[in-house]
């Protein structure tokens, strides 16, 4: 199966939409924000490993705790994934923090405030 094929798109939806699920309604982990969506997943074609981009709103020190918590919880996530997606194998999650909301959050408002000076002016 090639990376870009339809099957692993598929795939990578599927794993994304159970993964959201389960992390907003299953995991009681305090350390785990109720602000975390899963931006993107990419599974290997292998089935094998699964990069899973999540986005945490707050600060850093929730990110951290956030990510802590779901690697903790990563067996937990795992079997609860192979019980409801049918993948011939499971993958082996690795939860990866998406800076690019904060990064576009940031970056308009920086353009805001130059927009504001040049009317000033």
């Amino acid at each position: 199966m090639r990376k870009n094929s339809m099957k692993n798109t598929r795939i990578n939806g599927e794993v994304q939409k159970t993964l959201a699920e389960i992390i907003r309604g299953d995991l009681k982990d305090p350390r785990i924000s109720p602000l975390t969506s899963v931006v993107s997943v990419e599974v290997a074609p292998d089935l094998k490993t699964c990069k899973a981009w999540i986005s945490v709103y707050g600060d850093e020190d929730l990110q951290k705790a956030t990510l802590e918590g779901l690697k903790s919880a990563e067996g937990y996530i795992r079997k609860e994934l192979a019980r409801r997606v049918n993948l011939r194998n499971t993958p082996e999650i690795r939860f990866i923090v998406d800076q690019s909301i904060a990064y576009g959050v940031k970056m308009s408002k920086l353009i805001d405030e130059v927009n504001r000076k040049d009317d000033e002016e």
